[in-house]
């Protein structure tokens, strides 16, 4: 064979060769194409599958919104069922709950206490509508396609929520999560004031200096008054303006009546004759039928705390220890933690434990001042609290207790308080003392008495009606119950 065939034969081996191994680099990179693509798309699913699910949790936290927010559930009569206590406890207070614990909320997921789907034209407008629905914030990344709540399978919870979604990407996903939720029962707030002990003591210049409106004064004991128009007398036509007793002739009030455990002594009567008390004031209560009080238990109120709210515990100083970690040189003075900047400023639940951090003894009884010049919140202080407010409040909107028009219609009429130093809870289990003039909107619980430092010391209070129907702001009515959310599909 020539050299020259030789050579030929050995190009055409090379070139065969080269052929094969473009083929194999094609063949791999058309592998790798095919499967780089399919990555992408299974990257896309899954990101879909990632927004569903987000979603479909955003739309069950905006059940749990329904509980806590009165104008959206006030839009759907069905919503009453999340604002309504439609039970009884054993006490007799609203409740989610019957005095058994069994649930308000009885439907199965075939037939639930609530429906909500798309494919009805009313439901989609109030679900997904881009104006006014209420998922509207989310609207440009799916939309909910079904809402039910009805009966926890767990004893002791709220209710059961499944919550449906689908994404606006093309393929749509849905996605469907199931989670249940548990309520804090928290006691309601039945009255403006309530005292477990004596109120007053039958000296001039030391008798009650509680003023109330608009709801009930509870005491455990006697009640010492100056005058028997210190309570005012009720009145159905009686004009509701928002003034104190200091500032209008007459001490009129359509909601206030007054239950006394023992008996009510007048320091200064009207006359020498015996003076008729106001038909609103009801003494001598106890033992039968009772004045009840209402009592909110140390531990529950320490869990809630924990972690929902503010706790702090206190020293011997009257310093504050966020967490309870008591740390020399690290406590807060009570008026750099108990302040709001204004009306809306909500500090929530304010938990301030005994001074070892155990249930409540009388050894262990810390002392908070309290000075903010304007709070809004609830104080739940474990011993007694020192009531000096410095500075002019605050000038707050309220709502009065409900009210029966001349039309025959129900309802709680707007009033602006001027001078608000507390728009809140305040509750000591032990004394309450005040210095000056101390305005509050809401409700003050003691588990001693109050007192005045001197003829002028005053606590007057407008009750707030929401704390009797057990809506406390700041504090969550319901929450997810830890362990059960599942994703259906």
């Amino acid at each position: 064979m020539s050299q020259r065939t030789l050579v030929g034969n050995q190009q055409g081996i090379a070139l065969l060769g080269a052929m094969v191994i473009v083929l194999l680099l094609s063949l791999m990179a058309a592998t790798l194409l095919n499967l780089s693509g399919q990555e992408v798309v299974s990257a896309g699913a899954g990101n879909q599958v990632a927004v569903a699910q987000q979603l479909a949790d955003a739309a069950g936290e905006l059940v749990v919104a329904w509980f806590h927010d009165p104008q959206s559930t006030a839009r759907d009569p069905r919503f009453g069922l999340f604002r309504e206590r439609r039970q009884s406890d054993v006490q007799g207070s609203p409740s989610f709950f019957d005095p058994n614990g069994r649930s308000q909320f009885v439907g199965t997921s075939d037939q639930p206490d609530v429906l909500l789907q798309a494919e009805n034209p009313t439901d989609e407008r109030l679900l997904n509508d881009p104006e006014v629905g209420l998922f509207r914030a989310m609207s440009h990344l799916g939309q909910v396609k079904e809402v039910k709540v009805y009966a926890p399978s767990n004893p002791g919870l709220l209710c059961t929520v499944d919550a449906t979604i689908a994404t606006r990407a093309t393929p749509s996903v849905r996605q469907s999560v199931s989670l249940q939720l548990a309520a804090w029962n928290l006691r309601p707030l039945r009255a403006a004031v309530q005292v477990s002990r004596q109120l007053g003591e039958f000296r001039q210049g030391s008798e009650s200096p509680v003023k109330v409106h608009w709801g009930d004064l509870r005491v455990g004991d006697n009640l010492v008054l100056s005058h028997e128009s210190d309570i005012p007398a009720k009145s159905a036509i009686a004009v509701v303006t928002g003034q104190s007793y200091d500032e209008t002739a007459q001490h009129e009030d359509p909601w206030m009546e007054a239950w006394v455990g023992g008996q009510v002594q007048v320091t200064q009567p009207a006359s020498n004759e015996a003076s008729e008390l106001p038909s609103n004031l009801h003494e001598r209560q106890s033992p039968i039928p009772g004045v009840r009080l209402d009592e909110w238990t140390y531990e529950e109120l320490k869990r809630m705390a924990k972690r929902f709210g503010r706790y702090f515990a206190i020293d011997r100083e009257g310093l504050l220890y966020p967490q309870g970690v008591v740390e020399p040189g690290r406590g807060l003075s009570p008026d750099e933690v108990l302040k709001s900047q204004g009306p809306g400023d909500q500090q929530g639940l304010i938990f301030i434990d005994t001074l070892d951090q155990l249930p409540p003894r009388v050894d262990n009884l810390g002392v908070l001042q309290l000075h903010a010049s304007y709070l809004e919140g609830m104080v739940v202080m474990q011993g007694h609290i020192f009531l000096n407010p410095r500075g002019t409040g605050a000038a707050i909107k309220a709502f009065t207790p409900p009210r029966t028009s001349p039309e025959g219609t129900i309802a709680r009429m707007p009033i602006q308080l001027s001078g608000i130093q507390l728009s809140g809870v305040l509750y000591a289990t032990g004394n309450i003392t005040v210095t000056g003039q101390a305005k509050v909107y809401g409700a003050v619980v003691t588990g001693g008495t109050i007192t005045g430092t001197d003829a002028r010391g005053a606590l007057e209070v407008w009750y707030d009606h929401d704390l009797g129907q057990g809506w406390f702001r700041g504090v969550p009515v319901v929450y997810r119950a830890p362990g059960t959310w599942v994703v259906k599909y």
